[in-house]
């Protein structure tokens, strides 16, 4: 399993298999729609996680488990790198589709 993130809070993204879309693992082992809902994991945590996910791998619910870099926002997780905020948010030049669409203008993740 290739490691990417190396910062000091971290929390697991993958692809939902019946739907394709980006999900992160919640608080009690769920896949949540999210970034923001998200369990974040110290960096010494997070291989501990990753195994765990990959229950799900197996059981065919979720494909290319990864840890994410994130900072901690007003409680909330954000990705720090914007290919992970894209992720999160919908498409950067249509912010009329995606999550970002269904939030209050002005919401970052």
């Amino acid at each position: 399993m290739l490691v990417k993130a190396k910062g000091d809070l971290q929390i697991v993204g993958a692809s939902r298999l019946d739907d394709g879309l980006a999900v992160w693992l919640g608080a009690g082992r769920r896949w949540v729609e999210r970034a923001g809902e998200a369990e974040v994991f110290a960096a010494a945590d997070i291989a501990a996680a990753l195994a765990a996910a990959q229950a799900d791998v197996a059981a065919q619910l979720v494909l290319d488990v990864y840890p994410i870099d994130v900072a901690v926002v007003d409680g909330r997780p954000v990705p720090l790198h914007m290919r992970e905020r894209v992720k999160a948010l919908g498409p950067s030049i249509r912010p009329d589709l995606g999550k970002q669409a269904e939030q209050p203008a002005g919401f970052a993740l």
